[in-house]
């Protein structure tokens, strides 16, 4: 069964690749690809997979495509 994460992408940053847990459950990512077509959604599924050890393929956007605010269903 798929596990949904919500997610708050960083894009451009310096600071990446990088996950934090927010308080409220939402996985503030960092990633250091633009947000400029597709690249940081990109990124972000590769650092999630990461994150959770899990193939790239197990991880996909559901929601949130051209939003900071992102949602992912992993597994």
């Amino acid at each position: 069964m798929p596990t949904t994460v919500r997610a708050l992408i960083k894009p451009n940053s310096r600071k990446g690749p990088l996950v934090e847990e927010l308080p409220d459950g939402t996985l503030q990512l960092w990633v250091r690809a633009p947000a400029v077509e597709g690249k940081a959604n990109k990124a972000a599924v590769e650092l999630l997979a990461d994150h959770f050890g899990v193939p790239k393929s197990a991880v996909r956007l559901t929601a949130g495509a051209t939003a900071r605010h992102k949602r992912f269903e992993i597994g």
